[in-house]
């Protein structure tokens, strides 16, 4: 198991024992702008909130999505993982 694949392994026992499914997670990725155009394919179905940076080089995404298990979570984080430069809250 890889660095990046034992942190959300951790992460996922953090949601089972502290999350009561179903529930709305919300979702936080910073990128660069340029960057911004996968973020929001990857939370495309959610209800998103953008927001630049004060300087503009930056944008935060919030998505919001009804999940029923851990594993809808950490499947969006793994898909974000790619994404050069990201950033997940």
């Amino acid at each position: 198991m890889d660095h990046f694949d034992d942190k959300l392994h951790k992460l996922k026992l953090v949601i089972n024992e502290t999350v009561e499914f179903p529930t709305e997670y919300y979702f936080k990725l910073i990128d660069t702008v340029a960057e911004i155009h996968q973020i929001l394919f990857i939370l495309q179905e959610m209800d998103i909130v953008q927001k630049a940076s004060s300087n503009g080089n930056y944008i935060s995404v919030s998505g919001k999505k009804m999940v029923t298990h851990s594993d809808e979570i950490i499947i969006v984080y793994k898909r974000a993982s790619v994404i050069k430069g990201i950033i997940s809250l």
